[in-house]
Formats: structure tokens, C-alpha cells, sequence
């Protein structure tokens, strides 16, 4: 961790707020039926597996899960880098009629989720589809909002908001850090 990042939350608080968003996924559906999580990659998957986990605990069900890469169908792609990463999606049920659960760990102007959603479309016809996200660092520039959320923190366009999970980098904490560093 850099001198310019501040630890805005351990891992403790994270298990708290993802078994909290899994009991209001819970709730808001009414039960499990019907219902997948879709973690978009790289940082909504560690997010949907321990949804699916806690969901698990909490309805005795396990729902399926499944991972999506959205990089080809981002606007800003270009920008980004000049030959995208691809990753692989993994989707392995049908997603029409599904309640779909979008899981990322961080929302910020929307783009991300706008391009999971042509994703999607490019799947299959969902019923429903709900956004669920660690972090919520406001200042959309698309009218997206999260259904179900971990934490809201206001940020400056300077700032980042890094998630680190246990299962991708070896610790659970989210920092605030500044694009200087």
C-alpha cells in the first residue's frame, strides 16, 4: 500500500455488507427461484461467489453463478488499451426468464454495467436484471443505479477505489487511493 491510499474498509466490514446484500437479494426476489448471480470480470466475481456462498447459508439453495467479460463491448475500449483483453465468459445456464443479479465490486459512472447489459442482451432475454455492487462511488454519467450496495463513498475524479479480495490478491480490504500514485 502506498503513502496516498487509506484503508476505507477491512475485511470484516466486507463479509458484513456482502451477507447483508445477499439477505435483500434474498428478500427482494422472495425466495431463490428464478435467480442467477453474473459477476462481471475481473473484480464482480469474487463479489458474486461469496453472494452465491452467503445465499447458500441463508436458503439452504445454491443458485447458479456465472462470470461475464465485457471488454469488447465497452465505448471507451479504445481508450483503454490499444488490443483489449479478452477473458473468457462463462455462463453455463440459459438466462431467459432469469432474474439476473449483476454483481461487480465497484460502480462509478455506469459504463461498465451499461456494456454488462449489451452483454447480456447479446445472451439471451432476462426477466429482470439487478445490480449488486460492493461500492458505490457515485458521479454516474449513465442514469444506472445499483439495486443492492455495500457501501457509499463520495470520491473526486482523482480518486480510485480499489477492492482486493482474498481469493485474487491474497487480503480483503478496499482503499481509497489517489491517481497520483
Amino acid at each position: 500500500m502506498n503513502s496516498l491510499a487509506k484503508v476505507l474498509f477491512s475485511g470484516k466490514e466486507i463479509e458484513r455488507a456482502l451477507k447483508r446484500m445477499a439477505h435483500e437479494i434474498v428478500e427482494y426476489n422472495r425466495g431463490v427461484e428464478n435467480l442467477a448471480l453474473i459477476g462481471i470480470r475481473t473484480g464482480g466475481v469474487p463479489v458474486a461467489e461469496r453472494l452465491q456462498r452467503y445465499i447458500k447459508e441463508i436458503e439452504g439453495k445454491e443458485i447458479p453463478v456465472g462470470f461475464l467479460d465485457i471488454n469488447l463491448y465497452r465505448d471507451d475500449w479504445s481508450r483503454l488499451a490499444y488490443q483489449p483483453v479478452v477473458h473468457k465468459t462463462e455462463i453455463p445456464f440459459a438466462i431467459d426468464d432469469m432474474n439476473i443479479v449483476l454483481a461487480d465490486d465497484v460502480i462509478y459512472t455506469g459504463r461498465t454495467i451499461r456494456a454488462a447489459m449489451d452483454a447480456l442482451a447479446d445472451l439471451g432475454r432476462p426477466k429482470q436484471i439487478q445490480l449488486a455492487v460492493l461500492v458505490d462511488r457515485g458521479r454516474r454519467e449513465l442514469p444506472i443505479q445499483p439495486d443492492f450496495v455495500g457501501f457509499r463513498v463520495r470520491t473526486s475524479g482523482k480518486e480510485h477505489v480499489n477492492c482486493y479480495f482474498q481469493e485474487t490478491s491474497g487480503r480483503d480490504e478496499v482503499l481509497l487511493e489517489n491517481s497520483a500514485s
